[in-house]
């Protein structure tokens, strides 16, 4: 199902790194795709995808949400 997520991307150095976005919605996503546009700290965005319910990362920084676009600001 189809998710829009407002909010702001974060780095972690954890594990080699993770890429989060820290939701309007209280929730911090893990990010999977996208590109180096997207991968920006402190940038708003507004991301359109899906939460991974069936998968983890190591990272266990919170769920898992597959990019498919995203819009700055």
């Amino acid at each position: 199902m189809s998710k829009k997520v407002s909010g702001t991307v974060s780095f972690q150095d954890l594990e080699g790194g993770l890429w989060l976005l820290v939701g309007d919605d209280g929730v911090r996503y893990q990010l999977a795709g996208g590109d180096d546009g997207l991968r920006k700290d402190g940038q708003r965005v507004e991301v359109e995808g899906e939460v991974a319910e069936d998968m983890m990362s190591i990272g266990m920084a919170g769920p898992i949400f597959k990019v498919r676009k995203y819009h700055r600001g």
